[in-house]
């Protein structure tokens, strides 16, 4: 079979799988259904089984949603989101005729010559695309990340599996309403097909991370990028988890640089970097081989939230800290929180009390604090659920969704990291001086002259 056949041949065998999904989707939830109408509920860990079974068979953007999901309490069932969490989103990346056609598609005919190298070989894949190293003609080291064909049909076919899993989600009696959660997810996930918006969101963290001398950001090659294809600065590292053992200073290190990478642009710019997995950082090295900081890569989920909502996320912070509950109730408010109760203020107050613990003790500590990793959130989490289902259902703000996931994620790399630090006075030195009229200014200043659009 020539290397052309086996190209079309994996490409149908794509689409087939994106075809199928759907069917598979759809059989989980009428089988969901019945156990509900039968009053058979408890029989969710075989429905999660079947969901996991079903969605498992696609290496695509549902993944990113499903595991999104996943990090979410009560966004799904407890047995759901376990199977969920074990899905994986890389995808098995595109051949060199694929590579040749797509160059062509993007640049011309004549891309090759654009290049003074380019491997078409992938360094690196994933759920919507894949990056190929290359060398500019002036000598610049390149990566070139370039989107697997008709992916906005599969992204608009996964979305509408997002529709079915919060239909099982229903018919469950949930503690969340997760009627905002959708649409919010759908906006950030169509955003990342953008690359044109992408490249503005590069320039937006290069610019507000400029003088942080411990944290890189690739540069944007305009004249080698488009819709569908964004060439940046290759940015030479290591992943974050070959330091896992390094001696505990290196790692306190790393962890403050993230720390800074993430909590800075949300306190000064209200920008968040809302996929924070580990592959998304690399450490680079000094001249003499030592850790200096970290690579802050892909940026295709940027969430820029209102002015009012950094503020009640500050505000939240200093209620919980002086036990003050009008600001507490105001910092929900402030979020799109509605129709709270009592009870519903106690029950948020518990998962936030754990988000925020660490950042309201002044102490050296590590993120979980002599909780085992794996069992981190989940005391809460169970906590938040039972009650919930006593009291709720909460509506959940759509801004809340990737505020949430970022600082689970976050939380989870300083686990990796097994980083010991102050985070309270770390905390308080990223937001010394906040204002909000100042940090409305700085934003509309910064995201005019990156080129960010208006935001859903």
């Amino acid at each position: 079979m020539s290397e052309r056949d086996e190209e079309r041949n994996r490409f149908h065998k794509r689409a087939r799988r994106y075809a199928r999904v759907g069917t598979n989707v759809g059989s989980v939830a009428a089988r969901a259904a019945g156990r509900r109408l039968l009053r058979r509920d408890g029989d969710r860990e075989k429905g999660a089984l079947e969901l996991a079974a079903a969605l498992g068979g696609l290496k695509g953007p549902i993944m990113k949603v499903a595991q999104l999901l996943a990090t979410i309490p009560e966004a799904l069932p407890a047995e759901y989101a376990m199977e969920l969490a074990k899905l994986q989103s890389n995808a098995p990346p595109m051949g060199r005729v694929f590579v040749k056609r797509r160059m062509a598609a993007e640049l011309g005919p004549d891309w090759q010559a654009r290049f003074r190298s380019f491997d078409r070989e992938a360094a690196a894949s994933a759920s919507l695309g894949q990056v190929h190293r290359a060398v500019s003609l002036d000598g610049a080291e390149l990566a070139c990340k370039l989107q697997y064909p008709d992916m906005q049909s599969a992204v608009e076919a996964d979305l509408s599996q997002l529709d079915v899993l919060f239909a099982i989600h229903r018919r469950m009696d949930p503690a969340i309403d997760t009627s905002e959660m959708g649409a919010e997810i759908a906006a950030r996930v169509r955003e990342e097909l953008d690359y044109v918006r992408e490249a503005a969101h590069m320039r937006l963290y290069g610019e507000i991370l400029r003088e942080q001398p411990d944290i890189r950001v690739p540069a944007v090659f305009e004249d080698l990028s488009t819709r569908r294809l964004l060439t940046m600065s290759w940015l030479e590292g290591r992943p974050i988890l070959t330091h896992k053992d390094a001696p505990q200073e290196v790692r306190n290190r790393l962890a403050t640089a993230m720390f800074r990478a993430w909590w800075y642009p949300f306190s000064r710019y209200g920008v968040i970097h809302g996929d924070p997995h580990l592959g998304n950082y690399t450490v680079y090295e000094d001249d003499e081989g030592e850790p200096a900081g970290i690579n802050l890569l892909d940026y295709g989920c940027i969430r820029v939230f209102p002015p009012k909502f950094v503020g009640g996320v500050i505000d939240l912070y200093n209620g919980l800290r002086t036990d003050d509950e009008a600001l507490i109730v105001h910092a929900y408010e402030t979020w799109g929180f509605r129709g709270l109760t009592r009870e519903l203020i106690d029950i948020l107050n518990i998962w936030a009390r754990f988000i925020y613990g660490p950042l309201i003790e002044d102490k050296v500590r590590a993120i979980a604090d002599g909780v085992a990793a794996a069992e981190y959130g989940r005391q809460q989490a169970f906590m938040v659920h039972k009650a919930l289902k006593e009291k709720g259902p909460v509506r959940v703000p759509r801004e809340f969704v990737f505020m949430d996931r970022a600082a689970i994620g976050l939380g989870a790399v300083f686990i990796h990291l097994r980083a010991e630090l102050n985070f309270h006075r770390l905390f308080n030195e990223t937001i010394a001086e906040f204002d909000l009229d100042r940090l409305g200014d700085r934003q509309a200043d910064a995201l005019s002259r990156a080129g960010v659009g208006e935001r859903a």
